[in-house]
């Protein structure tokens, strides 16, 4: 929204400097962009007359003019304007006078010359050359009843300073001048003084035929027929000034009050050349394939979701955001319609962008209208355009259906002032505050009060709403500034319970690295994690590789993975906690969220040294790094037994249990899946539910015994099939409490041994908290054991 400073002080003028006016708007939320000067700088311009105008005699393209203004005296000027003529009146740019700086960024001096041999004494200006307009076609011809001889920035008052707001789209209220001076009125209390808006008595009988065909998209329309104007009457200069410092170009009398009324109230409008349109005017939707040219020379094609203002034969303006070439005004119209509606945001909201366009009107209601602004609007446009053109008006004809937003309350409770801003204010000043932001007392009670929010407000529906206006006006650099008190009484912290963020770093520590993937993958990889699996499918996917909610964090780990292989790293370590998303059956309804965490090593066991052959990964690598990760809850109260997964290699993979239910899996990336992933070398990886991690139990404190430990190392010949964790399980059931710790340090299997057997090394070492251990006690605690494995494994002493 771009303004002058000037314009917005015939409205409110509070006694502030322009730096105080700006910063008190930025401040109350609507933030200054830019502030820039009316004018370029210029110095010694008048107002001049053309008293006589001659051929030069030397040169065909130009004149010697004589020029009042400069004083009593009249001067000769050579100009070579085409439009340079007897009777019009110009800016004067007499001897001495210093005009804005050209390309090469230095001002211009005016000085006594001699063009073609006749003698010139000043320059007669266009409006570029005074930095005022874009228009360098001719001389600027100022009005008729200019007076000659007055200083031109006095006349038009020039001293004057251009404020841009960037507005964010939730304050549509102050995409107009009214807006930003009731913004501006209520933060320094002063009264507005608005121009007077007075019906316009109707002179003929002449009323538009109107239709609503559009439901809630379109459930408000006004307008009025203006006949025998005189659409060749120029635009009064204050007119076009104020169109022109803010932002806009004087086109036509017609054009310019409707652009006008639009910066002024808020309203767009739009004009129709009344003898072009046939029958009854209509807000509908498009039929698709329908076509409209628009003003700009732009022909679209339209479809069903399309809001347009038609007449009986035609689409005629694509509703709120431009209007067809073909019902505008020109220099021949005579009879024009005035239209002013409401529509809904939503059927306007990115319409206009569809078609590349952007334009004061769309922006407006997108951002949404005073839906009670449509009559007052074409009443400032027709008392604008009789003043300018004359004509004879019919009366305003409003149509609406019951689909036109309702009135809405909002309730403030005393409490919430100080709960949420932090202070309290007076009755009083909350009322006086939010009336004069247009909020209306409605009632009030013990508690509070409710408030009738403006048609204008569409902002405010909820009581933080009234919260923020209050803090806006009373001023967020007024807020009181407290110390918070935090207590410094200590949490108390469980033994029992393992942080994530410790677990992390037990990986961190043994070269992993922590990776944060999408939960959104490709349904390709994860369909090699987990065929079995359903994924819940997503309905707008990001992207064709994001179309459904991982079962696994492996499925990102993988593809960063590949990501990290294919760039030349040959060493990788990664680790994830995340969630797994499961559905049985690929819904919703059934979807559950597992916290897991997850992790993979690839490459060489070290890094590259001079010091060792490089050898790479294998399994007992990654279930070392992960029994590390098990001893910070307690390792002793999981285990590892033989499993299968789709994904892991048969024979490689392991199920993570903890007391008799399944936790995890551990195990190497199966050959098939490695060699889709085009990834070269083995590959391993575990997952575990976190819940099985971050609960232990608070660790008790035995005394440590003062008496010498034993140890005794037993050979036992056992079945292949036998697992190190049913050989270890069976010796501590048997061994008794003194068994402190049990070790198996060697594996055999070769000559003198079945094909079907393996020998297996076992260290037992025993302790006694309170006595030495005898060879007897100690030989009896081996028998037992090698009893209970012969019972229990059919194993054989070797």
């Amino acid at each position: 929204m771009k303004f002058s400073e000037s314009w917005l002080r015939e409205w409110v003028n509070p006694n502030i400097s322009t730096e105080q006016l700006v910063e008190q708007i930025t401040m109350a939320g609507l933030e200054v962009d830019a502030v820039e000067p009316a004018a370029g700088e210029f110095t010694g311009v008048v107002v001049g007359e053309i008293l006589a105008a001659e051929q030069h005699p030397d040169a065909d393209k130009l004149r010697v003019c004589t020029v009042a203004g400069n004083g009593s005296d009249t001067c000769q000027v050579v100009c070579g304007a085409p439009n340079a003529r007897v009777g019009i009146k110009i800016p004067f740019a007499t001897v001495g006078s210093v005009l804005p700086p050209g390309s090469d960024g230095k001002p211009f001096k005016i000085k006594k010359a001699k063009l073609r041999g006749v003698e010139s004494f000043g320059m007669l200006c266009a409006e570029t050359e005074l930095q005022l307009g874009e228009d360098s076609s001719g001389l600027w011809e100022l009005p008729a009843d200019a007076p000659v001889g007055k200083c031109l920035r006095e006349y038009l008052q020039l001293d004057d300073a251009c404020i841009e707001v960037d507005l964010t789209p939730n304050r549509s209220d102050c995409f107009s001048l009214r807006g930003i001076a009731r913004e501006v009125g209520v933060l320094n209390k002063a009264e507005l003084t608005p121009p007077a808006i007075t019906p316009v008595a109707a002179i003929i009988d002449d009323k538009p035929a109107v239709a609503l065909n559009a439901g809630d998209a379109c459930p408000r329309y006004a307008g009025r027929i203006i006949r025998d104007v005189d659409v060749t009457q120029p635009s009064p200069q204050w007119l076009q000034e104020k169109l022109r410092r803010s932002g806009l170009r004087s086109i036509d009398a017609i054009v310019d009050v409707t652009n006008f009324v639009l910066l002024e109230l808020g309203q767009p409008m739009h004009a129709f050349d009344l003898d072009t349109l046939k029958g009854t005017v209509q807000a509908r939707m498009a039929a698709a394939g329908e076509k409209l040219a628009l003003l700009n020379g732009q022909e679209v094609e339209l479809a069903a979701e399309h809001l347009v203002i038609a007449d009986d034969s035609k689409p005629v303006a694509l509703a709120g955001i431009m209007g067809g070439d073909a019902t505008a005004v020109s220099g021949k119209t005579q009879n024009i319609l005035l239209e002013a509606a409401y529509f809904n945001p939503l059927a306007i909201s990115g319409k206009a962008r569809q078609f590349g366009l952007h334009t004061d009107s769309s922006h407006r209601f997108e951002r949404g209208v005073d839906y009670q602004l449509q009559e007052q609007a074409i009443e400032r446009a027709t008392q604008l355009i009789m003043d300018i053109t004359g004509g004879k008006p019919g009366p305003v004809v409003l149509v609406e259906n019951d689909q036109v937003p309702s009135d809405r309350q909002v309730g403030l409770r005393r409490a919430r002032i100080l709960s949420g801003l932090g202070f309290t204010l007076e009755d009083s000043e909350v009322v006086d505050i939010l009336a004069r932001l247009g909020l209306e007392l409605a009632e009030t009670s013990e508690d509070g009060w409710t408030f009738n929010v403006p048609s204008y407000r569409f902002d405010i529906s909820i009581e933080a709403d009234l919260l923020e206006e209050l803090a806006r006006i009373y001023g967020y650099n007024n807020l009181p500034i407290t110390t918070m008190a935090v207590p410094m009484a200590m949490e108390s912290h469980s033994e029992a319970v393992v942080s994530l963020s410790s677990l992390k770093r037990v990986l961190a520590t043994r070269g992993y690295q922590e990776a944060i993937s999408y939960s959104f993958v490709a349904e390709k990889i994860e369909q090699l994690v987990n065929p079995n699996g359903k994924p819940v499918a997503l309905q707008n996917p990001i992207s064709a590789d994001m179309s459904v909610m991982r079962t696994s964090i492996w499925s990102g780990l993988l593809s960063v993975l590949q990501y990290n292989v294919n760039r030349q790293q040959p060493r990788v370590r990664l680790f994830e906690a995340g969630l797994n998303f499961v559905s049985q059956d690929g819904s919703l309804e059934e979807l559950q969220q597992v916290p897991v965490l997850s992790g993979l090593c690839y490459g060489p066991r070290q890094e590259e040294s001079w010091s060792g052959k490089s050898e790479l990964v294998d399994f007992y690598d990654l279930k070392g790094d992960f029994e590390s990760l098990l001893a910070v809850t307690g390792s002793e109260h999981f285990e590892f037994v033989a499993g299968s997964h789709p994904a892991l290699h048969p024979g490689q993979t392991a199920d993570v249990v903890k007391n008799g239910h399944k936790v995890g899996v551990i195990g190497a990336l199966h050959p098939e899946v490695q060699r889709k992933l085009d990834i070269d070398k083995n590959v391993y990886l575990f997952e575990i539910e976190q819940s099985a991690l971050l609960a232990t139990q608070s660790p008790t404190y035995q005394p440590l015994s003062k008496f010498p430990e034993v140890r005794r190392d037993i050979a036992v010949i056992v079945d292949q099939s036998v697992a190190a964790n049913q050989l270890t399980n069976a010796v501590k059931e048997a061994a008794g409490s003194y068994l402190t710790e049990l070790k198996i340090f060697d594996v055999y299997v070769g000559k003198g041994i079945d094909t079907q057997r393996k020998s297996v090394a076992l260290g037992l070492t025993f302790q006694h908290p309170s006595s030495t251990l005898t060879d007897d006690e100690i030989s009896s605690f081996v028998n037992s054991v090698i009893e209970h494995l012969k019972e229990k494994l059919n194993a054989a002493l070797r």
